[in-house]
């Protein structure tokens, strides 16, 4: 399970490193392969491969009414490995699609990650914070 954040800088040819509290996993588990793709909300998914590949079942599974979704989803789906400095490359073509430049954050999310250009997160996250959450509270104490 990953969770947490790190701060990361994409270097200029578009790689960034695995941070190393999830590197080892990924690297024993998975073999250092990931799979990266577009989310709606406007930042990157990154899957560990075998996890990926079960999600990759689901939306092809989809109904027509969601081909939308498996256009962002498989259409933009890119694998990659770890290189022997625990480092991925992002595609340019994925970079541009979620305005990536240069300072990035990763979220781990259970599963997978969010990889996010870090203004943005931040300007989202506060958004989300002054439009509330009171419906996921009623459900959920601290």
């Amino acid at each position: 399970m990953f969770q947490g954040s790190n701060a990361l800088t994409l270097d200029a040819k578009g790689r960034m490193a695995i941070p190393t509290r999830h590197r080892d996993a990924l690297l024993n588990h998975e073999s250092g392969r990931l799979t990266l793709t577009r989310h709606p909300d406007g930042c990157l998914l990154v899957y560990p491969r075998s996890l990926w590949e079960e999600k990759r079942q689901q939306i092809a599974a989809f109904p027509m009414s969601a081909r939308a979704l498996q256009r962002l989803l498989l259409g933009n789906a890119q694998d990659v490995e770890m290189d022997g400095a625990g480092r991925i490359l992002v595609a340019p073509e994925l970079r541009l699609a979620v305005g990536l430049e240069r300072g990035a954050m990763l979220l781990g999310l259970g599963g997978h990650f969010e990889l996010w250009d870090a203004v943005e997160l931040e300007r989202r996250q506060a958004q989300d914070l002054a439009q509330g959450m009171t419906a996921v509270f009623e459900q959920f104490s601290f």
